[in-house]
């Protein structure tokens, strides 16, 4: 039945959008406030976050210097090239820091925890937790959850302090640019409600996107090695697809 075949293949994102929400709200009903749901969340934290931390810190400061030198070509030739602060600022804080650190977060962490809970799938683990009456989503899944929720938008205000330090040792140390009147329009220009919280507010939207996309296509992988391959990608391509698309619809409510 072709007809048939075409229908199914049309819903099935529509289904599965639908079963990730099923699988939000099942973690979301399982948040009892114990000290074993805090530590297991501060534990996932700090191997998806801090872990990340380098390579974090790494992209930011090299992603602030491109900038950097990318500005001040295309303003000097307009004789502005004492703006450069401003236009690296801007674009950091509102754009580029919360999409990149969500991109890089779910590459490193978001195909990590996939593996990890896919691969806890496949040696039955998990079968054996509900054996015991335990459940895996609120053991498992929601301290994974939580810790990426937390750990974005730490990991984007350092990729903006480093983007900065990268964008001023290129601007003030190799260009020769007046130190005062980087800081004075970077001060002036960039706004702390609009521009940096407003970035931050991004990122703990990416977050929660990245890890519930993570915890949902590792939960759900096939018990295979093939499976657990493919709930990784699936992670990785959903997840920056997503995000780009969460930010777009996000600039243009908060512009």
């Amino acid at each position: 039945m072709p007809g048939a075949f075409d229908d199914r293949s049309a819903l099935r994102p529509f289904a599965e959008t639908g079963r990730i929400g099923l699988f939000l709200l099942r973690m979301l009903g399982s948040i009892r406030p114990t000290t074993s749901l805090l530590i297991n969340s501060m534990q996932q934290t700090y191997l998806v976050g801090a872990r990340s931390l380098v390579i974090i810190m790494i992209c930011g400061f090299f992603v602030g210097m491109v900038l950097a030198l990318q500005a001040i070509n295309a303003l000097e030739q307009f004789g502005a090239s004492d703006q450069v602060s401003l236009l690296v600022g801007k674009s950091l804080f509102r754009e580029l820091g919360p999409v990149l650190t969500a991109l890089l977060f779910a590459g490193r962490a978001g195909t990590s925890i996939a593996a990890e809970i896919g691969l806890m799938k496949a040696t039955g683990q998990i079968d054996a937790m509900e054996l015991m009456a335990i459940d895996p989503v609120q053991r498992i899944a929601l301290p994974r959850f939580i810790a990426g929720l937390l750990s974005v938008p730490l990991l984007t205000a350092m990729f903006n302090a480093l983007a900065i330090l990268g964008a001023v040792i290129f601007s003030i140390g190799v260009m020769g640019l007046d130190s005062g009147i980087f800081w004075s329009k970077l001060q002036n220009g960039v706004y702390f409600n609009e521009d940096y919280l407003g970035g931050l507010w991004k990122s703990l939207v990416f977050g929660g996107l990245v890890s519930l996309i993570a915890v949902y296509f590792g939960y759900n992988a096939r018990p295979t090695g093939a499976g657990v391959g493919t709930a990784t990608t699936n992670t990785v391509v959903l997840s920056s697809v997503l995000v780009l698309i969460f930010d777009f619809i996000m600039t243009s409510y908060f512009t």
